[in-house]
């Protein structure tokens, strides 16, 4: 799968987009995905849910964070490889959706399975794509999104956290 034009996403998604490195996609899916489990095994029981500061989400909240964010940019890369380039498809509101995932009574086993088997669907997905239908457009409300541009984003996304974690949690 190639790397998305700039005419393919909101401008706003290329502080995503470009934390992603050159390379095949499912290389550096693969790499992603160890990046994302080691880092959060490595992270000390008493970090796991400690928050650096008022209102900031915890490792296992954005942990799951990761995971909602996910699910539902695959959502939108299945509409758009199947061509449904009208319907209007909502944003998640990632504050609501943090305030309602209970996460402090899981293992960060637990959760690393099931981002694990998150990323597995997404590989499958798009390994179904043609190179076309992953270029073909969804209709969000920020602007159209090609269905590679959501799986460039995801990739750049979890990039994005990963960088926070190290930062203020190591």
């Amino acid at each position: 799968m190639q790397r998305p034009q700039s005419t393919e996403h909101n401008p706003y998604f290329l502080k995503y987009i470009g934390l992603v490195p050159e390379g095949n996609y499912f290389d550096l899916l693969m790499q992603n995905t160890e990046d994302v489990v080691n880092t959060f095994m490595n992270l000390s029981e008493e970090k796991q849910n400690y928050s650096y500061a008022p209102g900031k989400w915890t490792p296992k909240q954005m942990l799951m964070h990761l995971m909602d964010t996910e699910r539902g940019m695959s959502y939108r890369a299945l509409i758009a490889a199947r061509g449904d380039s009208e319907h209007l498809i909502q944003t998640l509101d990632e504050d609501l959706y943090a305030a309602n995932a209970v996460v402090d009574n899981r293992s960060i086993d637990d959760l690393l399975e099931e981002f694990a088997a998150i990323r597995f669907t997404t590989r499958k997905l798009f390994e179904g794509m043609t190179e076309e239908q992953t270029t073909w457009t969804a209709n969000v409300t920020n602007g159209r999104v090609s269905a590679r541009a959501l799986g460039y984003m995801m990739l750049g996304h979890a990039t994005h956290h990963l960088n926070v974690l190290k930062e203020r949690y190591f």
